[in-house]
């Protein structure tokens, strides 16, 4: 089976629900298992998560980290269908079609003596449940990694950057009357809109860096209102603030509290991923892409936020690369087919070549270029 026809089977499972994603996670390990890769399992709050080893006992570690579950969808999203270079379905490319390529990456890794590779393969990217994810919790019971690449959609070049994640939930606050007078009230959904439109103004929201235009602000949920005939004094709004490498997610707070009639209740706060360039396993895997497609593989930064902050957290190198496609987490999402192979084929070349370029490179696997 390569990586397509994977991936078609990964797409067909709804792992938006609990069942789908046990029915995924036993088939990928039964897939693993019959190819005499080691592999094991672990539950995490009630969830299945999917860790293989291939490769020698000793020697530089590698893990390839991916994600089973995706957001909702309907029901024909998880039927996939190809079109031309396009693999369509949910999770196609986020992040299935990068998945079915790590695992076939894991398999091709058992046939070579040098490096240590392991797949994780976590149930929880998606889940709103942020402050207790699987992966953070693996990383933080001590990993001995060097390096590590989370298949999160990058087109084929390396995601050295990414945004940090300020999640707040706002009280807005507003005046009563009957909602037969509306114009002897303040609504305050009405209001929460306006401060919405505020905050997309403020100082922050125009800064940019050598990798992002600006920040991304998004109203994600409102909630308001306790009665039909009344107009609403009481509303909560929940904004997903994506914030630059360099800003201040403190001083981002300071500028929307001093909003009128607006508290913080609430929030979550994530720091920046960055990864320095010059890192020698950036450059191997640079080097590596560069191998295999037409054209130089790029530093670029991402927008959205992924596991690959855990690892980072945890002083291990991280990138974010995957496969080309688009429309993730909308209604025709797709992956490139021809780019899974160039993918999968980036990812061998990466595995071999790692040895002769660490001694190149004069950096032993445990020391860690940083730049400044």
């Amino acid at each position: 089976m390569d990586e397509l026809a994977l991936a078609e089977r990964l797409i067909a499972y709804d792992t938006s629900k609990e069942d789908g994603l046990r029915a995924a996670a036993e088939f990928v390990k039964g897939w693993l298992e019959t190819r005499e890769v080691r592999v094991s399992s672990r539950d995490h709050e009630g969830l299945p998560v999917i860790i293989a080893d291939a490769g020698p006992l000793e020697g530089p570690l590698v893990v390839l980290h991916g994600h089973l579950d995706v957001v909702p969808a309907f029901a024909e999203q998880f039927v996939p269908r190809v079109e031309g270079d396009r693999l369509i379905g949910r999770g196609a490319y986020d992040m299935k079609g990068a998945l079915a390529a790590l695992i076939c990456a894991v398999q091709d890794a058992s046939l070579q003596e040098e490096v240590r590779v392991r797949l994780i393969c976590v149930p929880d990217e998606e889940s709103e449940n942020v402050e207790n994810r699987s992966t953070a919790v693996l990383v933080g019971e001590g990993i001995d990694a060097d390096f590590a690449i989370t298949g999160e959609p990058t087109d084929l070049h390396i995601g050295v950057q990414a945004k940090g994640v300020l999640a707040l939930r706002l009280e807005v606050v507003g005046t009563a009357a009957h909602g037969s007078t509306p114009w002897l009230g303040d609504n305050a959904i009405l209001k929460a809109n306006d401060i919405y439109r505020r905050i997309e103004t403020l100082p922050f929201s125009r800064q940019s860096s050598d990798l992002f235009d600006r920040p991304s602000i998004n109203l994600a949920r409102v909630t308001g209102g306790d009665a039909f005939n009344k107009v609403p004094d009481r509303c909560l709004i929940d904004v997903d603030i994506r914030y630059l490498p360099g800003q201040d997610p403190d001083q981002i707070i300071e500028q929307i509290e001093r909003i009128d009639d607006l508290r913080v209740v609430r929030k979550f706060h994530r720091v920046p991923a960055i990864v320095s360039r010059q890192d020698p396993y950036v450059l191997a895997l640079r080097a590596a892409v560069s191998s295999v497609r037409e054209g130089e593989a790029l530093s670029i930064g991402r927008d959205g936020a992924s596991d690959a902050i855990s690892f980072l957290e945890a002083g291990i190198p991280a990138v974010e690369f995957g496969p080309e496609g688009g429309g993730h987490h909308g209604p025709n999402e797709w992956v490139s087919i021809s780019s899974l192979k160039c993918y999968r084929q980036a990812l061998a070349v990466f595995i071999r070549d790692l040895p002769s370029y660490l001694g190149q490179s004069g950096v032993p696997p445990k020391l860690r270029a940083v730049e400044g």
